[in-house]
């Protein structure tokens, strides 16, 4: 078996080294020593994209925020299923990460960074979150291993009880969140509930049909109830 060969290395603030590496046609992200994505095992990222845009109308102007850029799978099929006037905003804390995706990942994914739809915020996405009250259609969160098994303490912020209600907040109503995760966590189903999510849980395989089985939690926004006043009949007088 050949050996990885180092094709970018970076120090990120924050963050630590992370460095991506090539073996014949597969790429691995590693932060810190620890691989985090593998270029060969995507079909989790897909699902993600499909369970979040499947009640979207394909040309209604959808506003999408992916969490996490990763090697660009979830953005592309989040463009494949919807129109020209959808808007997707991906916000990726690892500007390496952004800069690979843009040269030599791009063909990966068919350059999704390259579509005019698409906006890069170089960032914190529970920041982003903070700031987009009723913003967004669909949130697709994949950021470290989910809230399983984190790498970095920081991003368990993105998990907590306070982290949920962000998202919750970031929707409009009848919006969708899927967050993807390394394995199942009850208590994380229990907050996103405690929010007033509705859970769903799927398990895609990481790689097609077969290999690791990861973890979507879809968790949906129930619309907003018409007011009584809204629905009450017209007065006669």
């Amino acid at each position: 078996m050949k050996p990885w060969e180092t094709v970018e290395r970076a120090q990120v603030p924050d963050v630590g080294e992370v460095v991506l590496a090539r073996r014949d046609e597969e790429y691995v992200l590693r932060v810190r020593g620890q691989t985090l994505m593998s270029s060969r095992q995507h079909g989790s990222e897909m699902a993600m994209a499909e369970a979040g845009c499947a009640n979207l109308v394909a040309d209604a102007p959808a506003r999408v925020l992916v969490g996490g850029l990763g090697f660009g799978f979830t953005v592309r099929a989040v463009l494949d299923r919807l129109g020209p006037g959808a808007r997707v905003v991906v916000a990726e804390l690892i500007s390496p990460v952004v800069e690979w995706n843009r040269g030599i990942l791009a063909p990966l994914a068919k350059a999704p960074l390259e579509d005019p739809r698409v906006t890069v915020v170089e960032g914190d996405v529970g920041k982003l979150m903070r700031k987009q009250q009723g913003g967004f259609d669909v949130i697709l969160l994949d950021v470290d291993n989910g809230p399983t098994a984190l790498t970095h303490p920081d991003n368990g912020s993105l998990y907590d009880i306070t982290g949920v209600s962000h998202a919750f907040n970031a929707l409009r109503s009848n919006g969708t969140l899927v967050v993807w995760s390394a394995g199942p966590s009850p208590a994380f189903v229990n907050r996103l509930e405690e929010v007033g999510f509705t859970v769903q849980l799927l398990h895609p395989a990481a790689h097609g049909t077969k290999g690791t089985r990861h973890t979507l939690f879809v968790a949906r926004r129930a619309p907003k109830a018409k007011s009584p006043s809204s629905s009450r009949p017209p007065s006669r007088r």
